[in-house]
Formats: structure tokens, sequence, C-alpha cells
């Protein structure tokens, strides 16, 4: 490849990142309250923390408060936003040694209505150290708690908190489940993921039951959905007979661009906002933010 054409591309792919302080033509609706989504399958690579940055840079660009909890010790989700998590505090400061939300969370460029709270390097050990603790499975919950209430009091209210988890079902999970009311559940059209998703329910049974009950799955999408294999058509035909109300019947595409853009320290929605990808994740979450608000629920919105 000629190097000159690489450079050239590399710095038009930078300057893309002003396209997140563009407000859409049309807001998206506005929730009643902050909605908390726990977006969370215990299965690694079906698109996850792919679907948990996009989707709150979308809501973001609608005009949309948002705050993305990065809870997967790889911090995938602050690649992806671009968060510098070196020598900072973030997470694990937050869930062990009690810091204030407030002195985590940092402002993600090219986007005024999004923040994020890192997941630092020492996060990978919160488990571990957490396990004595009174109260381990609610540390989340008090301090996000604490947190929401200020910012709203001081008329700064979050509309969404989208919490991005490990691909496991252990304390960190459980912390995001027992805070959140809403769960999003990313499922790629495959049949392992199937699998997955009835291991969630499982344990989401056990946190009603115990630590939560009024959380619940209100999403479920489609991820790297290629229409032309049977496989993927039969595991959305499943997936909609069982959760007809759950699903948003607009699958995430395979798509490279989505696939690139964590490189570029991007989500698509700057990197390429005119993909396929990109337009799939803001017609998400569209739909998305017209559920969440009951004078739109009647309506019919386009990306």
């Amino acid at each position: 490849m000629d190097d000159s054409r690489e450079t050239n591309a590399n710095e038009a792919i930078s300057e893309k990142r002003v396209i997140g302080i563009r407000r859409l033509k049309e807001p998206m609706p506005t929730p009643i309250k902050t909605r908390i989504f726990t977006v969370a399958n215990q299965k690694g690579g079906v698109g996850k923390t792919t679907s948990a940055v996009n989707i709150a840079a979308a809501l973001a660009m609608g005009g949309l408060r948002t705050l993305v909890i990065d809870l997967d010790p790889q911090g995938n989700a602050c690649t992806a936003l671009g968060i510098d998590r070196r020598n900072k505090p973030g997470m694990y400061e937050v869930l062990v040694k009690d810091r204030p939300f407030a002195e985590i969370v940092q402002k993600v460029a090219g986007f005024p209505h999004l923040e994020c709270a890192p997941a630092d390097r020492e996060l990978a050990a919160a488990e571990i150290n957490m396990v004595g603790m009174v109260a381990r499975e609610s540390r989340l919950k008090i301090s996000l708690t604490k947190y929401l209430h200020d910012r709203e009091a001081n008329g700064e209210r979050f509309d969404y908190v989208i919490i991005d988890c490990p691909p496991s079902l252990g304390l960190l999970t459980v912390n995001a489940l027992t805070v959140a009311e809403e769960v999003l559940v990313p499922i790629q059209c495959e049949y392992y993921s199937l699998e997955g998703l009835t291991l969630l329910i499982e344990t989401l049974n056990q946190i009603q039951q115990i630590l939560n009950p009024v959380v619940k799955i209100s999403t479920i999408v489609l991820t790297m959905f290629d229409s032309r294999t049977r496989l993927a058509n039969d595991v959305a035909n499943s997936v909609r007979q069982h959760f007809p109300n759950e699903l948003i019947d607009t699958p995430i595409p395979r798509a490279v661009r989505i696939s690139e853009a964590p490189s570029f320290n991007q989500t698509v929605m700057t990197y390429d906002a005119l993909s396929p990808g990109a337009i799939a994740y803001m017609t998400v979450a569209r739909e998305i933010a017209r559920r969440g608000n009951p004078t739109t629920n009647n309506e019919v919105h386009t990306a």
C-alpha cells in the first residue's frame, strides 16, 4: 500500500471525530427518568462492548446525556471512546476504595453529551478484593445511586447509563445487574449465543429473587448478522419467537467498519457515520429511545 495514501486516510479519519459534535436533525425523545442498562452476555465475542459504546454514542448524538461505565477489566469500551485510562483512577477505586464517581468520570472527546467511567488496570483484581466486603453485590449500586442523585440535583441528569460487563457472570456482572432496571443482551446469530442467553436468564432469575426484583431483559440486539446464511436467519427467527417484545428488529450487520473503528480509538458513529453498521446502530438507539418515552410509543422514527 502507498504510505502517503495510508497517511492521508488516517488524517481524514481523525478529522471525522467532529461528527460527534453535530446534533441529529431529529433529536431523540428524552426518557421520563434515568434509564440504566446493563449490557450482558457471558459468551465472549458477541459484540457486547461494540454494542454498548456505539449505542451510547448514538444516544449522545441524539441529544441525550449518556454515561458509559466500563466494568470490563479489558477496558475495550475505553479504547473505543478514546479514553486514556493509564495511571488514572477508575472503577476499581470506586468499587474497592469508595472513591466517588465524580472523581473518575471523564468527558468523551467530540461528544458534548457523552461521558465515561473507565476501567482502570487494577479492575481485574476487584472481584477477589470484594469477596469479603459487606454488601459486595451492591457496591456499584450504592456509589452510582449517590452520583446520579447529585448530578440530577445540579440540573445535569443523565438520560442513559450504559454498563459494559465482562464476558462472565462473576461479581462485577452481578453488581451491574443489581443496579440496573434493564438488561440489553447482544446475541450473535449463532447457536452458542442462544445457550448463553439461557444461562443469563437463569442468573437473572436469582438476582430478581435476592438482590433486584425489578431488573429484566428489556432489549435484545442481533449482532454480526449475515442474511445470506440460513443459520443467522434461523437464530433470528428463534429469538423473535421467544422474545417478540424485547427484540429490536434491526440486526447489526457483520461489517468491517465496525471492527476497524476501535483501532482508531473511535466508535463507528464517528469513524464512518454513513456505513451500514453505523446506520444500524443509530436505528437501534432510536428504537431504544422511543421505547423509553411513552409519548412516542405510537410514532415511527427513522435514523
